[in-house]
């Protein structure tokens, strides 16, 4: 377990090497660049904020042609997509992309234009096909609906309210007006909610025409078509089969363009990465001639970049160790069975000042805890199999992703372990196929230990133990802490004293009838055992009243801090009941697999029972596997953040963020890149 040693570093470099500088950091991906030296009369920060600004327009251009070629022409992609990683490209075709990203933006430009063409004419043809709805109550009219009458009438062409007929219009209108003028009504067409009509009368009489029919809902259209309706609704549909026409095109124009799909993501890495650099360097102080960079970077790599620069350019290096007062960044370096449990760690936490990584000792108490809770054979060799599988067929696979298949191929392993020592195989599996459809009820897989579902109590004690061990060892993750950090005293105060406390209780406890009794054991310790566990456990108490408010100079207070130290007591009794979730899960999943089984066994044998064993087993155990392994994943997360971690450990580090080439889609060969 370590957390690797940061070292401050600064180098000095003329100005006309800052690019090939930069190039080589970002690839080395060695160095979090901060602008620690602030602004003076020689040195100065670049603002390259009107830069980055340009790059993060070009990615999001690049992005949005992505999404729209996904649209219109989504990548064949296997199931397995997500586990096969970055593509390769190397360092000439980095260089050489350079030169024609100019090319590739015309096409996300033309597929974003085309995009755009596509939803305007969907606009459009929505917006005709109204136009074209509205009309079709006027088909029925051989004149244009501008029609105002001839030198010698008026006509009147609009709607009234509701459906109406001609006898009824007439009616109204007569009851309007008792001398209304001659009128001739024509009805165009009528439905529930309107009716369409043409009147025409004498231009003498129009104004009384007029004021009768607004008096009984009269109302002129509000887009009167210039031709007749029939041939308005002639040019509409020649408009909406363009728009079509112009759609369909359009598409495929974008489809044509799907080709491109892989130079647009590589824009938007270039992009990317081109970005970053122009972070850090608004980053650097700059002279005219020269410029500063400061940062961190891991002790363990600093000579061989400090050789590699000054090798290469006319430079100054400078490594020194870091200030006590700050916090560096942090980050881990563990071996390849504990760092897979890395993520884990970094969800909660990285180590803080003076803390150590934990992961050595929480891996292996990560897998044998994961494995009590699942605790079935074949859900733990599906687990292997399925983890291993990916692993060897995928080499290109992202780091998170291998490491956290790791942690499940391990955790796999310790399942497998602790399902044969319970003699659990999909539950009892083996001895109901044996029964059902063999007619063997003495072939049965045995445990290589004992069954939980039949001595409980037996897995009870066995969980609080390991929960103590667990306890335990986080006690003793504190004491190395303060033994780094030579605070000796402070492991006999903080760490000692609860030890003497602790064990003392659990001696003088197994020395007694009823603990023994209630735990079921076989054995009860000596009276004597009993004398000297409570004579510690005493020494430890009045350790911890006296000791647990040190920081206090007011000796009542002090005490006051120590008695409520002492009462912490408390918590560790509960926090050795937490670990009973070892055999709630551990039973949940044998019992779950069992009732699957029966319920499949249950029509008996013969082709018809086997069929259904098949598919209950198949849905049953996929269902008991999914919410197991979720749960088991939960819950020994909880018991590594909660009760382990509760003992010694914060967190609150902060991630080493280097200054690297951080793409999406292309993984640029380190060893070959040129930038």
């Amino acid at each position: 377990m370590a957390v690797l040693q940061m070292k401050r570093i600064r180098i000095c470099a003329l100005k006309k090497d800052r690019k090939p500088v930069l190039e080589l950091l970002q690839r080395r991906g060695a160095v979090e660049v901060d602008a620690a030296i602030p602004e003076d009369s020689v040195f100065s920060h670049a603002d390259t904020s009107a830069n980055r600004s340009v790059f993060h327009k070009n990615i999001a251009a690049a992005a949005a042609a992505l999404e729209i070629l996904d649209q219109y022409a989504p990548e064949q992609k296997s199931l397995f997509a997500s586990l096969e990683g970055r593509k390769l490209k190397s360092d000439k075709d980095y260089a050489a992309f350079a030169q024609k990203y100019d090319g590739v933006m015309e096409s996300v430009y033309r597929i974003t234009a085309l995009d755009r063409s596509v939803a305007e004419n969907k606009a459009e043809i929505i917006k005709l096909e109204s136009q074209l709805e509205s009309l079709q109550p006027w088909l029925g009219l051989d004149l244009s609906m501008r029609f105002q009458g001839t030198g010698q009438t008026r006509a009147f062409i609009g709607t009234l309210p509701g459906g109406m007929d001609l006898e009824s219009i007439l009616a109204q209108l007569a009851g309007q007006n008792p001398s209304l003028p001659p009128v001739q009504v024509e009805l165009i067409s009528s439905s529930q909610n309107q009716t369409c009509i043409f009147a025409v009368c004498h231009k003498d009489g129009a104004a009384q025409v007029e004021e009768a029919l607004r008096s009984i809902g009269f109302a002129q259209p509000s887009n009167p078509t210039k031709g007749t309706p029939a041939q308005r609704k002639q040019e509409l549909e020649t408009l909406i089969a363009q728009a079509k026409e112009e759609i369909d095109t359009a598409q495929q124009q974008i489809v044509s363009l799907a080709g491109q799909r892989e130079q647009i993501e590589f824009t938007i890495d270039y992009f990317t990465m081109r970005s970053e650099k122009y972070e850090v360097i608004g980053e650097l102080a700059q002279s005219k001639r020269a410029f500063v960079l400061t940062g961190y970077i891991p002790a363990k790599r600093a000579d061989a970049l400090q050789a590699e620069l000054e090798s290469r350019f006319d430079l100054a290096v400078e490594l020194n160790d870091c200030d006590p007062s700050v916090d560096p960044p942090v980050m881990l370096q563990n071996n390849q069975f504990s760092a897979p449990v890395e993520g884990v760690l970094e969800s909660f936490g990285l180590p803080g000042r003076g803390e150590v990584d934990p992961c050595s000792v929480m891996s292996f108490f990560y897998y044998f805890l994961f494995g009590l809770m699942l605790s079935d054979a074949a859900y733990g060799l599906l687990m292997v199999i399925g983890c291993g599988f990916a692993l060897l067929k995928f080499k290109n696979m992202e780091s998170g992703m291998r490491k956290t298949l790791q942690m499940f191929l391990y955790c796999g392993i310790s399942t497998t372990f602790w399902g044969f020592m319970f003699g659990s195989f999909f539950g009892d599996l083996v001895g109901v196929v044996a029964t059902t459809f063999f007619g063997r009820p003495d072939i049965a897989l045995g445990p290589l230990w004992f069954e939980p579902v039949k001595e409980p109590m037996r897995m009870l004690v066995f969980s609080m133990l390991l929960g103590i061990i667990h306890l335990f060892t986080g006690l003793a993750m504190k004491a190395y802490q303060y033994a780094k950090q030579k605070a000796w005293l402070d492991i006999l105060y903080d760490v000692g004293f609860w030890y003497m406390l602790l064990v003392g209780l659990i001696v003088y406890g197994l020395s007694t009838e009823m603990l023994p009794s209630i735990l079921q054991l076989s054995f009860i310790l000596p009276a004597s055992a009993g004398t000297v566990g409570i004579a510690a456990a005493a020494i430890g108490a009045v350790g911890i009243i006296l000791t647990a408010g040190r920081e206090s100079r007011n000796p009542v207070k002090r005490l006051l801090k120590g008695a409520y130290g002492l009462y912490g007591v408390t918590s560790y009794l509960s926090d050795v009941l937490s670990y009973s979730r070892l055999l709630a899960l551990g039973l949940a999943t044998g019992v779950i697999a069992t009732v699957i089984n029966s319920m499949g066994s249950m029509m008996g044998g013969g082709i018809v029972g086997a069929i259904v064993f098949i598919l209950i087993f198949l849905v049953g155990h996929t269902m008991n596997l999914a919410i197991n392994l979720l749960g088991a994943y939960v819950h020994t997360n909880r018991l590594q953040f909660v009760e382990f971690f509760g003992k010694f450990y914060e967190g609150g580090g902060r991630a080493f963020q280097p200054f690297a080439a951080h793409t999406k889609y292309y993984n640029i060969k380190e060893e070959t890149y040129h930038g």
